[in-house]
């Protein structure tokens, strides 16, 4: 289904704008087909004013992989309903990944720029300008039992 989800961020795919007899005929389907879809869950209308239902080209999408799920796989509605669930998850999974993925390359190409300023010693991000020549002596405490 993801592959068919290609015009996602444009603003006109998502918007909930076709009436159902215009869904319905550009997803090959009753709008009754629809009306049932939309009381299981697997498609959200949104509503007009009026109450009439309203769907998306995102919609429509999603109906033809209902139908192509359901007919051609010979998957039932609670198991296509599940599949969408889960691709939805996957989705955000995957914008969430990339936008951390984007956020970790930000933060190391801002050490990249600090660390080329100079002024870090060995690579740190707390200058250090002293030395120190103290020495420490550790002597292991001895249990009771040796």
């Amino acid at each position: 289904m993801s592959q068919e989800f290609v015009g996602s961020g444009d603003p006109a795919y998502e918007a909930k704008v076709l009436m159902i007899s215009v869904a319905a005929r550009m997803a090959g389907m009753h709008p009754q087909t629809l009306r049932q879809y939309d009381r299981l869950g697997l498609v959200q209308a949104g509503r007009a004013a009026g109450g009439g239902r309203r769907y998306s080209v995102r919609d429509v999408v999603l109906l033809r992989e209902v139908q192509r799920l359901s007919q051609d796989d010979g998957i039932n509605l609670a198991g296509v309903k599940r599949i969408i669930h889960l691709e939805r998850l996957l989705e955000e999974a995957q914008r969430r990944v990339a936008r951390l993925e984007a956020e970790l390359d930000a933060a190391y190409r801002r050490i990249a720029e600090l660390e080329s300023l100079g002024g870090f010693a060995r690579g740190d991000l707390v200058p250090t300008n002293r030395t120190s020549t103290a020495l420490v002596v550790w002597r292991p405490r001895r249990t009771p039992d040796r």
